[in-house]
């Protein structure tokens, strides 16, 4: 995958023989494309084909990470799966911590099937006040899905930890009540940031199969 910019985006295509649904998955912050893998064996198993991508600056893609820069190479990535035949109410946004910024961002602006929001938070600012008070929303700044979310009209489904030591649970419940309808919120027991798939076990399969069965229903 070629960026606009000319930065080369390295991603992963899982086929999903007869699949409704092609899922657009945007990672976290930390590691990359082969970290994930679990997660996206088990999106595909819940029904829908997945294209995935490391942003510009991580894994095997080339470039250097900003802020806008990776919302680019979720549009790139966005463009790419119109060019291959799929139409926008087929394209599911599934965002992972930093992802469901970048997934919120492309949702606001361009026409999707649903949204998925894993560990999601409010803004970058919000995370930075929980960790560092005082210098932390000085510091860092953007990634303001708050301020975004109204603009999406599609079915939202968060998914959160109720053990998230990185992203205070209350971040992810106000980004909630400012999406509109419709919505759904599943606390995942004893999950952590970085294990819900883990944790939630056979229930993760499960839950998405149902939210990918609802969409195909509307």
């Amino acid at each position: 995958m070629i960026h606009d910019d000319g930065v080369r985006i390295h991603a992963w295509s899982i086929p999903r023989e007869g699949a409704s649904f092609v899922t657009l998955h945007l990672h976290g912050n930390a590691g990359n494309l082969t970290h994930r893998y679990p997660q996206l064996h088990e999106i595909a198993a819940a029904g829908s084909a997945v294209l995935a991508l490391d942003y510009r600056g991580y894994g095997k893609s080339r470039g250097r990470p900003t802020e806008r820069g990776l919302y680019r190479d979720a549009e790139a990535a966005y463009n790419y799966l119109l060019k291959a035949g799929y139409r926008p109410d087929q394209i599911i946004l599934h965002g992972e911590s930093l992802g469901t910024a970048i997934a919120v961002d492309l949702a606001a602006r361009r026409p999707c099937a649903a949204v998925v929001l894993e560990a999601p938070f409010t803004s970058a600012k919000d995370v930075a006040r929980t960790i560092a008070p005082v210098i932390g929303p000085i510091l860092v700044w953007g990634f303001d899905s708050r301020a975004k979310i109204g603009r999406i009209h599609v079915p939202i489904f968060f998914i959160q930890g109720d053990r998230d030591e990185v992203i205070p649970l209350r971040l992810g419940q106000d980004l909630f009540a400012a999406a509109r309808e419709p919505k759904s919120f599943w606390l995942v027991a004893g999950a952590g940031h970085n294990d819900i798939a883990e944790t939630a076990g056979a229930g993760y399969r499960q839950h998405l199969q149902s939210f990918y069965e609802c969409l195909r229903m509307l």
